[in-house]
């Protein structure tokens, strides 16, 4: 894997923790094809396309405050990557802290993601 590939991996998972960190829902889904598939987590149905993405995220400003996203190391293989990431933000309602970690993996088509599936955990308080 070129290394220029996994520094243009590690772009779009930098631009979608910036998109999620402002609640840019046109910017999170500016990130992924027009017929991409989306998986918020493991046991939810596949979400399709980049109109339905940007549905999925265009709650989080009303929802999360104080959001903080950092990602590890990308791993790389073809058009294929993978990252851990750490998500924090407080609950806009209660105040509640919250902590979620959890994993990406993404296929790419023409430098955009084509399918990405979240697996995380959410810890409260």
């Amino acid at each position: 894997m070129p290394d220029d590939a996994r520094a243009h991996y590690a772009a779009l998972i930098d631009a979608f923790g910036k998109g999620w960190e402002e609640g840019d829902a046109e910017r999170l889904s500016d990130l992924f094809t027009e017929t991409a598939v989306f998986l918020p987590d493991p046991f939810a149905k596949p979400l399709t396309g980049r109109k339905a993405v940007a549905e999925y995220w265009k709650d989080i400003p009303y929802e999360q405050s104080e959001i903080k996203f950092l990602s590890g190391e990308v791993y790389a293989a073809g058009p294929w990557f993978g990252v851990e990431f750490k998500c924090t933000f407080r609950r806009r309602r209660t105040g509640e802290p919250v902590d979620v970690r959890g994993a990406l993996f993404c296929e790419t088509e023409g430098g955009k993601i084509s399918e990405m599936r979240m697996y995380w955990h959410r810890v409260k308080g």
